[in-house]
């Protein structure tokens, strides 16, 4: 490797969430703040829920409510 090209490693970066949650690892930034974490994201904490704010569910079976045709 080059020298004087490379960032500077820290192997004991601080990662903080806005959840609360710390944890250590390597990076080349001292302290990384992140808005979203495995202890706050939906898919991993079981909470997850599909919003459906512009009605397309219920637009699509109103489309096709009366087609219940079979071939």
């Amino acid at each position: 490797m080059k020298d004087s090209i490379h960032p500077q490693y820290h192997p004991e970066a601080t990662i903080t969430c806005v959840c609360g949650a710390t944890w250590k690892t390597g990076s080349t930034q001292k302290e990384v703040r992140v808005d979203i974490c495995s202890q706050c994201h939906p898919f991993f904490t079981g909470k997850q829920k599909l919003v459906d704010t512009e009605g397309r569910v219920d637009r699509f079976r109103r489309k096709y409510a009366g087609n219940t045709s079979t071939k």
